[in-house]
């Protein structure tokens, strides 16, 4: 992630009430017979929210102003959390070291980029994970979990590198299970607040927009 990116926080009670969810870009082309070609202009996703729902008081529309601030507009990314998709763990389950497949060892590979993989039937999609919650992240290889001295994380890209010595050996599948946040920036420089329409419950709009790594 390039230097325009502040390693900061959303603030996490409006976030968790907030709206959004992934877009894609998909081309369809109509024939005469009345058959479609559809193609994808975009080979994975991109989230896009709207942090306004989640502001219910005065005191929540001063934090985000403030934020909004400091990351200067559209200038500064920050990272989001998205309620409904923060875990590698299944829905309603518990975070385990076995969530997902991260790669599978050759003996001298010691570096695995964290992704979450979502469907598998049909065709599946593996989504890069690069902004991993701090202490959140758990690996295993072989089905075997790992100690927290035999690797380590960088939070700001989401790539898991073995220590010298705990290289995974070959053929063996390397895991992991944890939390992680959306890389987002804000998607406008220019926060329209009216507080006379605030104040009868009006919802600002305050629109978000995932950056890819």
């Amino acid at each position: 992630m390039p230097i325009s990116f502040h390693e900061v926080l959303f603030p996490l009670d409006i976030a968790m009430k907030s709206a959004g969810g992934p877009e894609r870009r998909t081309e369809i082309v109509t024939f005469g017979s009345g058959r479609e070609q559809r193609n994808a202009r975009w080979a994975h996703s991109r989230r896009r929210y709207d942090a306004g729902y989640g502001v219910k008081t005065f005191d929540a529309l001063q934090a985000v102003v403030a934020f909004f601030e400091e990351r200067r507009g559209q200038l500064y990314g920050f990272r989001w959390r998205d309620r409904l998709d923060h875990s590698s763990a299944a829905p309603a389950g518990a975070l385990t070291p076995h969530d997902q497949t991260i790669g599978t060892g050759d003996g001298e590979q010691a570096s695995f980029q964290l992704i979450k993989s979502y469907g598998g039937l049909y065709a599946p999609y593996a989504r890069q994970i690069a902004k991993p919650v701090p202490g959140s992240v758990r690996v295993a290889v072989a089905g075997a979990e790992v100690t927290s001295d035999h690797f380590t994380c960088d939070t700001a890209s989401g790539i898991v590198t073995f220590a010298g010595g705990h290289i995974p050996p070959p053929g063996a599948a390397v895991t992991a299970g944890f939390q992680f946040d959306v890389p987002v920036r804000f998607d406008t420089d220019y926060l329209e607040v009216d507080l006379t329409a605030f104040s009868a419950g009006a919802i600002p709009k305050i629109p978000l927009v995932e950056i890819k790594p």
